[in-house]
């Protein structure tokens, strides 16, 4: 049986948040948990897009509640004032989703001067998990959602001396290397929270071949060969499902990874997906974790 949203049991008195929620796989993440009774808090960049996709969201009707908040994770200042303005509004946050992100851009640095992939994928929600880490302590049985891409599998390590563009720019090897650390990442919260005993589930999904903003930056033509060599692009919603099932799902366990269940894992429904080696290369997590605890300066649980 493929696995859908009418399978996502009652998020009633749950508190989930979603970053990216203004758009996209965000978007279906968010709406999907308020239609299933959550309090879904939107974290955007964009606030004004945040606020058209509340209303489109309650448009179609949920049981669930909303807020948004803006959330830049390009700056380590920004992400801080995020989480102090939602800890002075929340008790516990049951449901964190990391799902912004950013692929392919043109070269630059955040305003803390990494590398904009690494800085927006992996820096960021590393800073914002663990400002809401003491929220996540707080619910009976949190889980943590990291979101990453099977172009992961294109690098086999993490190349910790390009991490402020001191190389020429590559931006798919770049991409690729963000979404090697955000599994390395999961991997490390997981043992980590088992260590100290707190009651999280940090998983990681990945959407496959999906119809998003995040293809914005590829250039048409690499974008159209793209879709002839491995076909027509999933809808939101189908792309949407394998981070769904890993918030959700009754058998999920820590460390999991998901994605879609077709051919290579482009399309589909959610089913457990491959770590690689690289993914679950233990020294390189640790080495990942104390580097992003020394650069913002949070070292959790």
């Amino acid at each position: 049986m493929n696995w859908t949203t009418d399978n996502i049991p009652d998020q009633q008195n749950k508190t989930a948040l979603v970053t990216g929620a203004n758009s996209g796989i965000g978007y279906e993440i968010a709406k999907a948990l308020y239609q299933k009774g959550a309090h879904v808090i939107l974290a955007s960049r964009e606030i004004e897009r945040a606020a058209e996709a509340i209303l489109t969201i309650k448009a179609d009707g949920g049981s669930g509640s909303l807020e948004m908040e803006r959330l830049d994770l390009s700056s380590l200042k920004q992400v801080h004032e995020f989480a102090t303005a939602i800890k002075q509004r929340h008790q516990k946050i049951d449901v964190l989703i990391n799902n912004a992100g950013i692929m392919t851009p043109p070269a630059g640095l955040s305003e803390d001067g990494f590398e904009q992939q690494f800085a927006v994928n992996l820096l960021g929600h590393f800073a914002l998990t663990g400002l809401l880490y003491p929220l996540l302590r707080k619910s009976k049985a949190a889980r943590v959602v990291t979101m990453s891409s099977g172009a992961y599998k294109m690098v086999k390590q993490l190349d910790f001396e390009n991490l402020r563009l001191e190389k020429v720019y590559d931006a798919q090897r770049e991409y690729a290397m963000s979404k090697l650390a955000d599994l390395l990442f999961m991997t490390e919260l997981q043992r980590r929270s088992t260590v100290f005993g707190d009651n999280i589930i940090s998983s990681a999904a990945h959407p496959g071949v999906t119809e998003s903003r995040l293809a914005r930056h590829m250039d048409k033509a690499v974008f159209d060969a793209a879709v002839e060599q491995y076909g027509a692009l999933m809808p939101a919603w189908q792309g949407a499902l394998p981070a769904l099932y890993a918030a959700t799902a009754g058998d999920v366990k820590g460390g999991d990874y998901y994605g879609p269940d077709g051919e290579y894992e482009l399309r589909g429904y959610p089913a457990l997906a491959e770590l690689t080696d690289a993914a679950k290369d233990g020294y390189q997590a640790e080495k990942l974790w104390q580097f992003a605890a020394e650069v913002t300066g949070l070292n959790y649980p």
